[in-house]
């Protein structure tokens, strides 16, 4: 006996309420987190080449290199989960471990560019190049997870329900 078939209106709900309600995924949500965390320690890299200081700025990089880490992870879990809600052998689903697998890369990168870091000095070029290299991978992933959302409609309600917020009283 086969499983039975996944329909696109399966991509929409979830795979399980802890992966937030039916139209609220919180994948979204949490991936704001490194994006900003990262963005803003690529700016305090740089700011390590130019201040009298730069220990402040690279010491604080390093710290929200790692909230931005720790932050990948907790929206790498429910991405996973809205992952599962796609059905098998679709373009979504290859879109999407696209999406899982730069993601993880891009985070990957980020500890390493963690544990290489000492926070004494201003921040390597090298370093800095790495961040840069990062987040534009970062923003590839983004442009394909708008493309799971916005495109495919994946964890997004049904038409239906959309349409229910243009109507006029």
């Amino acid at each position: 006996m086969s499983a039975p078939m996944r329909t696109a209106d399966n991509g929409k709900r979830p795979v399980t309420a802890a992966a937030g309600p039916y139209g609220h995924p919180f994948h979204p949500i949490l991936v704001t987190v490194p994006i900003g965390a990262w963005i803003a320690s690529f700016v305090f890299d740089i700011a390590s080449r130019y201040v009298d200081d730069p220990s402040v700025f690279a010491s604080g990089s390093r710290w929200l290199i790692a909230i931005g880490v720790v932050g990948a992870l907790a929206a790498a879990v429910f991405g996973f989960l809205d992952l599962l809600a796609i059905p098998d052998h679709t373009p979504a689903r290859r879109t999407g471990y696209i999406h899982m697998g730069l993601n993880l890369s891009v985070a990957a990168a980020f500890a390493v560019s963690f544990l290489l870091r000492d926070g004494d000095g201003p921040v390597g070029w090298g370093l800095i190049a790495l961040s840069a290299i990062s987040l534009a991978a970062l923003g590839l992933s983004g442009w394909l997870g708008g493309k799971l959302a916005y495109t495919y409609g994946v964890r997004v309600v049904d038409e239906e329900t959309q349409a229910s917020g243009f109507t006029t009283t």
